[in-house]
């Protein structure tokens, strides 16, 4: 199915549905980390009257750890239990300056990801501090700037001129091929493959408990609606374990993807994964065609309501939150398009109890520079 002309989903029964919170340990491994920081929570009154609700507030990640993407939250997570894992802890997350010190007495393995961007830049920098070898795949639509990004962090980076589901096979098969010198580190799961996704899922949840304590300093008792970029459905699947995994309904959660890759809402439609078509978009952290395994059950129960936003808008949600103060690259400010795909329609606006007063959470997962908009001088494409 293409299922560009796909635009809304509901599910009614999500608030009733209950997935088993993440543990703390993962928030007190990343507090571990040398520089380790909460990124910013910005209140948006603007965006509050613009949109008819009580409050917005942003979750800005434009920079964590330095860099342009929440995604090191996950790498350094799963890296870690994987690479623990491997030095007999497998219960454990160890911190990088003890890994650092028992991986100098063994074989380096080299850490492998296919990447759109943000998580092969971040699998890339988890390894130059850990001192270990990267190879990166992308397709040759990922933008200059990001493939520049990833050479700095010392990885090697292979272009291949094929849709990004198929990097992610061809990532696949290199590491299997190099057995036990490689670690594959992919943010989407298949059959036989969910451990290091889910450890990946495990991470992202940082975000959503630093955003908690952040609203309720605010004054706030909690959010009513949560925005959340969508590619393969692996921080949709951490959101909806935050927001199903406590006491109560929980806010409605909303995804939100690029109308040219919307795999997650046909398949929401289709009522179990299917693969679409996708055509270049500028929100190229969400151009995938296949939703992960493991976040599919996840998205089915407890998506409350999805979207799919067009580059219009998207590139529009990034001027006007750059006008107000927030550094949004495309994937990020998609969340804010979605929110106003939501909310200006009176119909949807009713279906998903968005009232006067609501506080609307919008996830801004992306800095410009993790994806610069098409025109700028670091987006020139080979």
């Amino acid at each position: 199915m293409h299922a560009a002309a796909l635009s809304w989903y509901l599910n009614p029964n999500a608030r009733s549905w209950r997935a088993d919170p993440i543990s703390d340990d993962v928030r007190e491994f990343h507090q571990g980390l040398p520089g380790y920081r909460r990124t910013r929570l910005i209140e948006l009154p603007a965006l509050a009257e613009e949109l008819g609700v009580g409050r917005v507030v942003v979750k800005d990640e434009s920079s964590r750890w330095g860099l342009p993407a929440f995604k090191i939250l996950g790498a350094s997570y799963a890296i870690s239990r994987a690479l623990s894992e491997r030095l007999g802890r497998g219960d454990a997350a160890l911190g990088f300056g003890e890994l650092t010190e028992r991986l100098a007495d063994t074989d380096r393995p080299t850490l492998v990801a296919a990447t759109d961007g943000n998580h092969g830049r971040a699998v890339a920098h988890v390894a130059r501090l850990l001192g270990l070898p990267a190879q990166i795949f992308v397709p040759t639509a990922v933008s200059r700037a990001a493939i520049d990004a990833l050479a700095a962090e010392g990885a090697r980076v292979t272009e291949l001129a094929i849709p990004y589901d198929d990097v992610v096979s061809a990532a696949a098969r290199w590491a299997r091929d190099a057995g036990r010198a490689a670690v594959l580190v992919q943010d989407t799961g298949w059959s036989g493959y969910e451990r290091m996704p889910q450890w990946i899922v495990d991470g992202y949840s940082t975000m959503f408990a630093e955003a908690e304590e952040q609203v309720a300093e605010q004054g706030l008792a909690g959010v009513d609606l949560v925005a959340v970029p969508v590619g393969v459905g692996s921080l949709a699947q951490a959101t909806v374990r935050h927001y199903r995994g406590g006491v109560g309904a929980g806010p409605v959660v909303l995804s939100v993807e690029a109308e040219n890759a919307p795999a997650i809402i046909a398949s929401l439609h289709a009522r179990k994964p299917v693969t679409v078509d996708t055509t270049y978009t500028i929100m190229a952290g969400l151009n995938c065609g296949t939703p992960s395994a493991g976040a599919w059950p996840y998205l089915e129960a407890g998506l409350d309501a999805a979207t799919t936003v067009s580059d219009e808008q998207a590139t529009q949600a990034v001027h006007d939150l750059a006008g107000l103060g927030v550094d949004a690259g495309p994937c990020g400010a998609a969340a804010l398009a979605g929110v106003r795909a939501v909310v200006t329609d009176p119909v949807r606006r009713a279906e998903t109890g968005v009232h006067p007063d609501a506080v609307v959470l919008v996830l801004s997962t992306e800095g410009i520079a993790a994806n610069p908009l098409p025109g700028s001088e670091s987006v020139k494409r080979r």
